[in-house]
């Protein structure tokens, strides 16, 4: 079994997780009838605080299901240029909605600044596209955005008479991270996603949550985008058990991660500030080096995407015993080197 670093959606389930999944109870959820993902919605719903939820295959779905709900063809989105929903998720809106993404660059600490989120909006005019939502992104690169920015970025938005949208794959590592409740965070939004296949341990699918007369929308676009399914209260159990059991847990992820950075910096390695704040490591290195490392650590049974700069996560199958294990390698790479 490898040690694998490159994400956490590597994670598989646990022995409970897999018992919940073959003894949940089924129906057709096109129909809305399987009780297990009414189950999930609603837990989802308890927890945010908001009208309604849906479930859907994938993360990527769930921000495309989103943003054609949220916009027409011809509108766009306000986005950070290294959002997920903008730079990795295949140009979905723009291709499948005709929806247009203005990119902006992101403060070192991964909020969008206001000022230029409002040069962005454009003018009612024949000539520009309706600019309709601002996207943001909790956490992005591990970064936790801040309360007051959130509550900021909020009142923007009403008073610039947009949407907003939280892709918030990550979203229980910021209340983690924050010690607030997730419906302290998602209060300052109209809508988010969370990802119930990344630290949660949960094998498949993500969540949608926002107004009831939203949700009704976005339930036709999962539709047409093939994402209707039907027994899915075999998934779905997976996320409701991780709900119930692994969000607390991710505390221990990050303590993992706060103590491989520090392991890492005191053998020499050059940690991109400001570090762990979350479960999620940034290092930089030497190219010729980095292109060695990778492979030299896969013979050894651990998974790196090893590059100039490399990310590493920490999650539910990684133990610090494992870390330990990792940091004796590099140690051991390292001296090879000189």
């Amino acid at each position: 079994m490898f040690v694998d670093l490159r994400s956490d959606t590597v994670t598989r389930p646990s022995a409970a997780m897999r018992a919940a999944m073959a003894n949940a109870e089924v129906g057709d959820d096109v129909y809305g009838d399987d009780p297990t993902v009414n189950a999930l919605q609603a837990e989802a719903v308890r927890l945010s605080g908001k009208q309604a939820a849906l479930f859907l295959p994938s993360g990527t779905q769930a921000n495309l299901v989103a943003l054609l709900s949220h916009c027409q063809r011809g509108e766009e989105y306000i986005v950070g240029q290294q959002a997920h929903n903008y730079k990795y998720e295949a140009g979905g809106a723009a291709v499948l909605g005709s929806i247009q993404p203005q990119p902006i660059e992101a403060d070192a600490d991964g909020t969008l600044p206001l000022a230029a989120v409002a040069a962005a909006i454009k003018p009612d005019d024949i000539h520009f596209a309706r600019t309709r939502l601002l996207s943001l992104e909790n956490t992005i690169s591990g970064k936790v955005l801040p309360l007051a920015y959130l509550k900021q970025a909020w009142e923007f938005s009403r008073q610039r008479q947009l949407a907003l949208h939280i892709d918030g794959a990550r979203i229980f590592n910021a209340a983690v991270a924050l010690n607030v409740p997730l419906q302290e965070i998602v209060q300052y939004c109209d809508t988010f996603t969370l990802c119930l296949s990344k630290g949660l341990g949960a094998p498949v699918g993500s969540l949608l949550c926002g107004s009831s007369e939203f949700i009704q929308r976005a339930i036709r676009w999962r539709k047409m985008t093939g994402g209707g399914l039907r027994q899915a209260g075999i998934l779905a159990a997976a996320g409701l058990y991780a709900l119930e059991n692994n969000v607390e847990r991710l505390r221990e992820d990050h303590n993992n991660a706060t103590w491989l950075e520090q392991q890492l910096r005191d053998i020499g390695l050059e940690i991109v500030e400001p570090g762990a704040q979350t479960n999620v490591l940034y290092l930089r290195q030497p190219a010729e080096q980095a292109a060695k490392l990778g492979p030299w650590m896969r013979e050894r049974g651990v998974l790196l995407s090893s590059g100039p700069l490399t990310r590493l996560i920490t999650h539910i199958d990684v133990s610090r015993q494992d870390l330990q294990q990792v940091v004796n390698l590099w140690r051991e790479f390292l001296q090879q080197q000189r």
